[in-house]
C-alpha cells in the first residue's frame, strides 16, 4: 500500500477506534450528537420556556419590587446595623405585610407609572410602618407622613371631614410629586432627595453647602444631619438589601389589584350595613365616617367594585334618620346655621342637595354630623384613650382623628370631642 494512501486511511481507523472506547452514553444521546442543528434548536426552545416573568406578572408584590431594585448595596455601619435590627425582629415583616396588603400593589403601580426607583415604594414602611391612620408629633399624617404644609402645596385637601393625607390615592400622588420635585432639586441624587423628604430641602442643602466649604465629600453618608434623618436613608437601604438578598421573609402579598377609588360628588351618607362598615379601614381620610363629605372618592375593594358603585348610585334610598336634623327658624340663614355648627355653607348645601342659598322657616336640614350628639369630654386622672374610647364605644383611631392627636398620652383637664350616635 502506498504510504500516502496509508496516511489517508489512518485517521479514519483512529476515529472508529475512538468511538468504541468512549465511556457509555445514554441511548438517547447519539442522535443529538450527530445533528448539531437539533441541539441549537432545542436549547433555544428551552431558553424561551424558562425566560423570567416580567415583574408585573409575578405572584407576589414583594418579589415584584425585588425584581426591580436598583440602589447599590451598602456596607456602611448604619445600614448594617439596621439590617441586624430587622433580622433580630423576624415577626416585624409579618405585621408590615398585613398592613401593606391593601395598599402595596397600588403604590408599586404608581411608582412604576412614573419610572421612579422602585425603592420609593418602600418609603411607607420607613415613614409609618404602613399605618394609614398614623400621626406624628410634627403633625405629619398617613402612610407617607405628609405635613399640612406639604399637603397643601401639592393640593391635598384637608378639612374637618376629610384628610387626604390619610387617603392612599391622594397621599401617594402628593408624595411621589414631592419626590420628583426633590430629585430635580438635588440634581438627580436620590439619597439626598429621600433625606430631604424626611428633613426638609433647606436643611439638607445647608448640610451639602457646609461640606463643600470645608472641602468634604457631599454624599449622603458624609453629611452632618440630625440623627433621625441620618438613620432614615439607611433604614430604607437595609430593607431593600434584605429583600434583594432573600435573607428575611417578607410574607407574600398577592400581585393583583386590591382597591378601586369610586368618585363621590357632593356629600354621601353611608348607612350602617356591614358592607359599608368594611370600608372604614380603607378610608381613614374620611374623618367622620360614614358621613362622606369633602372627599373626592371612596376606596373600595376591587372585588366589590360593581356592588359599591351601584350602592353609590342609589344614595337617595338611604335612611337619614340617624343624622342630626335642624328645623329652620325665622331669621335663619345658611351662614348662621353653618357657623353655629362649625361647618361651611358649601358643606351644608352639599349635604342637603341645595342648589341655592334660599331656605324657609319650618323646613328641616340634615346636619353633616357623624352622630346624634357631640360630647366634650374632660380628661380626668387615670383616664386613657383606651378607657375613653371604651366608655363611648368608639375607636381610639377615631378619637385621635376627631381631636387631631399625634400622641397616646393625655393630660388631666384636656378636652376631647366625641361624636356619639343613637342608631
Amino acid at each position: 500500500m502506498p504510504l500516502n494512501r496509508f496516511i489517508r486511511i489512518l485517521p479514519l481507523v483512529l476515529i472508529l477506534s475512538g468511538c468504541e472506547t468512549t465511556p457509555e452514553q445514554p441511548s438517547s444521546q447519539p442522535d443529538i450528537k450527530a445533528n448539531p442543528n437539533i441541539v441549537v434548536k432545542e436549547q433555544n426552545e428551552s431558553i424561551e420556556q424558562i425566560a423570567p416573568l416580567s415583574p408585573q406578572k409575578l405572584d407576589d408584590v414583594w418579589q415584584r419590587i425585588r425584581a426591580q431594585l436598583t440602589f447599590a448595596n451598602s456596607s456602611h455601619p448604619d445600614v448594617q446595623q439596621r439590617i441586624a435590627w430587622y433580622l433580630s425582629h423576624p415577626n416585624y415583616m409579618d405585621e408590615i405585610s398585613r398592613r401593606a396588603e391593601p395598599y402595596l400593589y397600588y403604590i408599586v403601580t404608581e411608582v412604576e407609572k412614573r419610572s421612579l426607583p422602585i425603592e420609593l415604594a418602600l418609603m411607607p414602611l420607613i415613614e409609618s410602618d404602613f399605618d394609614a391612620s398614623a400621626y406624628s408629633h410634627k403633625h405629619a399624617s398617613g402612610l407617607w407622613q405628609l405635613t399640612p404644609a406639604i399637603a397643601k402645596y401639592f393640593k391635598v385637601q384637608i378639612s374637618p371631614w376629610y384628610d387626604g393625607r390619610q387617603d392612599v390615592i391622594d397621599s401617594t400622588r402628593a408624595a411621589l410629586d414631592f419626590m420628583e420635585y426633590l430629585y430635580k432639586r438635588f440634581d438627580g441624587d436620590w439619597y439626598h432627595a429621600i433625606a430631604a423628604y424626611n428633613l426638609g430641602e433647606g436643611r439638607v442643602l445647608r448640610a451639602i453647602s457646609n461640606n463643600k466649604k470645608q472641602g468634604k465629600p457631599t454624599d449622603f453618608f458624609n453629611l452632618k444631619l440630625p440623627k433621625q434623618t441620618s438613620q432614615y436613608v439607611p433604614k430604607l437601604l437595609a430593607a431593600a438589601q434584605l429583600l434583594k438578598s432573600n435573607k428575611m421573609v417578607f410574607p407574600p402579598i398577592s400581585n393583583q389589584q386590591t382597591i378601586v377609588a369610586l368618585p363621590v360628588s357632593g356629600a354621601v351618607i353611608l348607612d350602617n350595613q356591614e358592607e359599608w362598615r368594611s370600608l372604614e379601614g380603607l378610608n381613614y381620610g374620611v374623618i367622620r365616617f360614614p358621613a362622606v363629605i369633602d372627599a373626592p372618592h371612596i376606596v373600595v375593594p376591587a372585588s366589590k367594585q360593581a356592588e359599591f358603585k351601584s350602592m353609590l348610585a342609589n344614595q337617595k334610598e338611604n335612611d337619614y334618620s340617624q343624622w342630626q336634623h335642624y328645623t329652620i327658624q325665622p331669621g335663619d340663614s345658611l351662614s348662621v346655621i353653618a357657623k353655629r355648627y362649625a361647618i361651611s355653607v358649601k358643606q351644608l348645601k352639599a349635604f342637603n342637595n341645595l342648589k341655592t342659598d334660599r331656605i324657609r322657616a319650618g323646613k328641616k336640614l340634615i346636619l353633616p354630623m357623624l352622630a346624634d350628639q357631640q360630647v366634650e369630654h374632660l380628661v380626668k386622672s387615670g383616664e386613657s384613650l383606651w378607657k375613653i374610647a371604651k366608655r363611648y364605644n368608639v375607636s381610639i383611631t377615631k378619637l385621635k382623628q376627631w381631636n387631631n392627636l399625634s400622641r397616646d398620652r393625655l393630660q388631666i383637664g384636656e378636652k376631647l370631642t366625641v361624636f356619639l350616635s343613637n342608631s
